[in-house]
């Protein structure tokens, strides 16, 4: 169905005429701001404008985003506001015990995996979550005319300045400050403009890399399924190994588990590209690696048997006093 962008306000007004759960007011949102929305494929579209046109139809893009953010934010607003029960409050009422806090399940899946690769002899690092071009894409082999450089998919500050999509710069700063052989470990929150019930534009990578003479595919196939047997405590559990493309590894793959039943994607790996060595002055012809990259929410809701991604930043205190006894 092709949208339109000056429609767009007003069958957005139309949906939000009729919406009266916060629920369906993220569908809504889904629909016209996500990731598959309309005006992403609006912003899409821009590439096949006309250039002395592409500009103007760029910032009446980006007014009427604004727009429909602000109508969405004040429909939120709206019924949020009209859900509310007034608090009664009972001074006679003795006062609670304080109860110990619990740690969240995402610091706890991360202590996890890093006590697991900790054993392997990786080194914890950490580093910025702004970020330059040069450390999220360029170093890492990703070329100016990659998708993933597009807007609706990075956060800009200006042209230069970003937050992070993924904690692969920190192994950048991480082989700029070493000498090889090193094997790196990076834990930590990374950003991407995609926000719908699925999906959330804040979320948890940890990354890996070794870096070392003589390091081949069966290395990283070894320890990612060692560490997939620990992680699930399972010596049984079967994975699988399929072609992929990432612009920092080559080859590259998908790694799979055989998860009640069925084949499900949960890492994406591959042997560290020349480019990638050559960009922090390692010679490719002496040096060779491997790389990896999960997402802890995923490995959560594995873990902890969750549906619902959304659970883990609603601070809802019912859901994490489950966890006040794991550590």
């Amino acid at each position: 169905m092709d949208i339109n962008h000056t429609d767009l306000e007003k069958l957005l007004k139309e949906d939000l005429d009729s919406c009266n759960k916060e629920h369906d007011l993220l569908q809504i949102k889904s629909k016209y701001l996500g990731k598959k929305g309309y005006l992403t494929s609006l912003f899409t579209s821009l590439k096949n404008i006309d250039p002395d046109k592409r500009k103007t139809f760029g910032a009446e893009l980006n007014s009427i985003k604004n727009t429909l953010s602000s109508m969405i934010e004040i429909k939120l607003i709206s019924l949020r506001s009209s859900n509310e029960v007034p608090e009664k409050i009972d001074l006679d009422v003795p006062a609670r015990h304080h109860n110990n806090g619990s740690h969240h399940p995402i610091s706890l899946i991360i202590k996890k995996i890093e006590n697991i690769f900790l054993e392997y002899g990786f080194d914890i690092h950490d580093g910025p979550e702004i970020e330059t071009e040069h450390y999220n894409f360029e170093s890492l082999n990703i070329a100016k005319n990659h998708p993933a450089r597009d807007m609706h998919d990075t956060f800009y500050f200006d042209s230069q300045l970003l937050l992070r999509t993924h904690t692969s710069s920190v192994q950048i700063h991480a082989m700029e400050t070493s000498n090889a052989p090193f094997r790196v470990l990076a834990p930590g929150r990374v950003y991407r403009c995609d926000s719908d019930p699925t999906h959330s534009p804040m979320f948890h990578q940890i990354e890996g890399l070794c870096v070392d003479t003589d390091i081949t595919f069966s290395n990283l196939k070894w320890i990612l399924n060692n560490f997939i047997k620990e992680f699930f405590n399972s010596k049984s559990i079967k994975t699988r190994f399929r072609p992929s493309y990432f612009p920092f590894t080559e080859p590259s793959a998908e790694m799979d588990i055989m998860f009640n039943g069925k084949w499900l994607e949960v890492l994406g790996c591959g042997m560290v590209h020349p480019n990638v060595l050559k960009n922090v002055n390692l010679n490719p012809k002496k040096y060779s690696g491997f790389a990896f990259g999960l997402g802890i929410e995923r490995f959560a809701m594995l873990a902890y048997q969750i549906k619902d991604l959304r659970i883990f930043f609603e601070n809802d205190i019912n859901f994490l006093e489950q966890f006040k006894n794991i550590r």
